[in-house]
């Protein structure tokens, strides 16, 4: 059997209830929050929904598995985690895009943490995978290394969205400690001393 739907037209969240108005019909509905998904947010009034048609304890009808006809999800700390990595690493990079156009770094250096972030990545999801179906592994310090030399912007976004590395403190303790000594080896670089030294290398190499 399908679903009612109808708006939330009066909502009290202090007291937790309110009334629906159902599209096909102008009698109200009452809405208790217990009635409400859990998986959403709080109703409000306004919002248009689904619901059945039931019973309360005093045998009075009212709406019961109630929710949101779209959208208004709740905001889930992986959801937060996943926007915070991918924001900073987006800030970082756009920072360091931003001394390149300033000229303070050669755009080699902006290239370089692009493509380490990128093969970062997916040594992540590569080491992820051989988890799952128990094929070998990618030692950490090989992990911890790529971060340490241009790679964590990818490796950050790499353990929010692909969920791996994410809780083990002891690595995300090192992991930390890489981006706070790289990112103190890029500020280096941006003096005139480092520049030079970075100016040096290039010329040696190439």
């Amino acid at each position: 059997m399908s679903q009612e739907s109808g708006t939330i037209t009066k909502w009290n969240d202090d007291k937790g209830f309110g009334f629906i108005t159902p599209q096909s019909d102008t009698k109200k509905i009452f809405l208790h929050i217990n009635a409400f998904s859990k998986e959403h947010q709080r109703p409000v009034q306004g919002l248009r929904v689904t619901y059945d048609i039931g019973t309360d304890s005093q045998g009075r009808s009212c709406a019961i598995r109630v929710a949101p006809s779209l959208g208004h999800k709740k905001v889930s700390k992986t959801d937060r985690q996943i926007f915070f990595a991918r924001v900073f690493s987006c800030i970082f990079l756009a920072l360091v895009g931003l001394l390149v156009i300033m000229k303070v770094l050669p755009v080699i250096i902006l290239s370089a943490y692009i493509i380490l972030s990128i093969a970062t990545f997916l040594a992540y999801k590569k080491d992820k995978s051989a988890a799952e179906s128990d094929e070998w592994r990618i030692p950490e310090n090989k992990l911890h290394l790529l971060s340490l030399i241009g790679g964590w912007p990818g490796a950050l976004i790499a353990q929010n969205t692909l969920r791996h590395k994410s809780k083990k403190i002891s690595f995300r303790t090192v992991y930390w400690l890489t981006v706070v000594i790289n990112c103190g080896a890029l500020a280096w670089l941006a003096t005139p001393e480092g520049a030079l030294t970075l100016q040096r290398l290039m010329h040696t190499f190439y």
